[in-house]
């Protein structure tokens, strides 16, 4: 953590501090009687370093914090103060308080100190073990682990931790390592923190590994992380670095607000190229996954690359076993088409652009029904041929609204009415249930609001769970066709999340969730509701999230970038 200071005001500064404390959830917690120990405690420390806790957070780590994860089960930190008296005056008041327990539960005192490479090691419990060295504080969580710190720190250049980070240590740490160092050449100058993982040993150690190939046996997991799966199983390392930006634009296009963290993270591996079996998710030089989808009250959407041609070619190599959800998805797939082989018939029409949008239809979607309308889900794809194509499309959408009917007609069900309509040129199919049918013809039932529906404008493909989503859809690919959007080259992967919406629907549903969340998890009414409402602070606190996955000159990167809503 090169950058701390920049950290601390973000997380305590004036606007999250405001933010955090107007939550229901957060008064919930300070009514906690362990909170007020917390809060007690906090207070004895300030008063007793004569300062309060944000500046004294600040002197305390303000040079620099570097943590690691190391062999036997050791932790180790390493930490510049700016001020070295308090953290002189901080040690003493540990030992007071670790002496002054020892002596109240009448127990052995194990704070112990000796020297040791003319440095006094301390111990407050007999197993880790710290020093001060100057402005920095040694720890690690075995003491044995404190005396190889010392031993490479004996041959470290002075300086912050942040500085020796990127220097050459001896032979044998971590500064001398060719990952790390590799790793550390893709950290941007402006990251406020960073973090090097070693994957080699610990795709071996957690198990990792094993369960990254699980998804040769998912096709939808296969389809969905094609490139991210195979760069982490061969990669030698992975790089993160986090960013703080004020001042970003909005997603109105306004004046600029929030503060947005960007967390970027790179590996050395990737695949390879057309030889590969997740070739399907490369996209050639100058192409890309196209932006999202812009809709009114939208949720989230999501963008891919994919080849669906190739990467159904390539099925017999990805899957080599037949699972049972493939051999159905076939056996449909060639009803619903007509026999016609999927690979070189079907998804070869198919451009490899995947566009999925997650979206509050709007009320009169529903057609009059009064229950309120869940989250409508759609895909929108793009078709090579669309004049001769999009009859095949429209009769396999038929057949499987057909299929629907057919099933609950069995059940003594009322099925799915067909329509088609037209909206701005385009003559769309869509399916419904009649309000007549509602239970106890209310129009209560909440299946009632879903209203499938097939629309090609233009050389798109639209299904959609709901029609007022559709309409928004053939309006959002005017704008672009418009606005002469071009694909996003390098990425094969873009996914966003409108966080003042996905609050919004929490919240609508509150109830139903708590009333969930105690039926699956037992819990008590206020556990729920304190869960909840955490829940909802959290994202509440979140205006838009965008995730990018893609590569770089023989890299894999993945940008995330979270735009926080805080009060000005």
């Amino acid at each position: 953590m090169s950058q701390p200071q920049t950290l601390l005001d973000l997380l305590a500064g004036k606007e999250m501090t405001q933010a955090v404390q107007s939550s229901p959830f957060y008064q919930a917690v300070m009514s906690q009687p362990k909170t007020k120990e917390l809060v007690n405690a906090i207070r004895f420390l300030e008063t007793s370093l004569e300062t309060d806790w944000r500046t004294g957070l600040a002197r305390l780590v303000g040079g620099g914090i570097t943590l690691a994860a190391c062999p036997q089960d050791t932790l180790v930190a390493v930490v510049d103060a700016r001020d070295e008296q308090i953290l002189q005056k901080l040690h003493e008041v540990l030992l007071n308080i670790v002496h002054a327990q020892a002596q109240q539960q009448n127990r052995p005192d194990k704070v112990d100190s000796r020297e040791y490479a003319g440095v006094t090691a301390w111990t407050l419990d007999g197993k880790e073990g710290h020093a001060l060295v100057g402005k920095r504080l040694l720890f690690a969580s075995r003491a044995k682990g404190l005396k190889t710190v010392l031993d490479l720190a004996c041959h470290v250049p002075a300086g912050t931790s942040a500085e020796r980070a990127k220097g050459v240590a001896a032979d044998g740490s971590l500064g001398a390592s060719p990952a790390f160092l590799a790793a550390q050449k893709t950290v941007s100058p402006q990251a406020a923190a960073s973090l090097f993982v070693n994957l080699k040993p610990l795709l071996a150690v957690t198990g990792l590994g094993k369960a990254l190939e699980k998804q040769r046996t998912n096709p939808l997991a296969a389809l969905a992380f094609a490139g991210v799966v195979e760069s982490l199983r061969d990669s030698n390392w992975l790089s993160l670095d986090l960013r703080v930006e004020d001042g970003l634009p909005s997603k109105t296009g306004q004046d600029a607000r929030g503060t947005t963290l960007v967390l970027r993270a790179l590996t050395d591996g990737r695949v390879a190229g057309a030889a590969d079996p997740a070739a399907f998710a490369v996209p050639p030089a100058g192409e890309g996954a196209w932006p999202n989808l812009a809709v009114p009250r939208r949720l989230a959407a999501l963008s891919l690359y994919r080849d669906l041609h190739a990467f159904y070619a390539a099925k017999d190599t990805l899957f080599p076993e037949r699972t049972s959800g493939l051999i159905f998805f076939e056996n449909m797939m060639g009803i619903f088409f007509t026999g016609r082989d999927l690979t070189t018939e079907v998804l070869a029409e198919i451009e490899p652009q995947v566009r999925i949008v997650v979206a509050q239809p709007p009320a009169e979607s529903a057609g009059g029904v009064s229950a309120a309308p869940i989250p409508a889900f759609a895909a929108v794809l793009r078709l090579r041929h669309p004049e001769r194509f999009g009859k095949v499309v429209e009769e396999a959408w038929q057949k499987a609204i057909g299929l629907v009917n057919f099933t609950r007609g069995q059940k003594a069900q009322p099925g799915l009415i067909i329509d088609r309509p037209v909206y701005r040129d385009t003559k769309y199919t869509v399916a419904y249930f009649s309000a007549a049918d509602a239970n106890d013809g209310t129009g209560a039932d909440p299946s009632l609001t879903v209203r499938p529906t097939l629309a090609m404008p233009g050389s798109y493909l639209i299904l959609s769970s709901a029609e007022g989503l559709a309409r928004d859809l053939i309006d959002a690919l005017d704008r672009e066709a418009s606005a002469k959007v071009a694909p996003v080259a390098g990425t094969h992967s873009l996914l966003e999340i409108d966080g003042g919406q996905v609050a919004a629907v929490l919240s609508a549903n509150r109830e139903s969730l708590i009333r969930g969340d105690m039926v699956k998890k037992g819990k008590s009414r206020p556990e729920s509701e304190a869960g909840i409402d955490m829940f909802i602070a959290l994202v509440g606190l979140l205006d838009r999230a965008k995730l990018r996955l893609g590569a770089d000159p023989g890299l894999t990167q993945a940008t995330l970038a979270v735009t926080l809503n805080l009060p000005k």
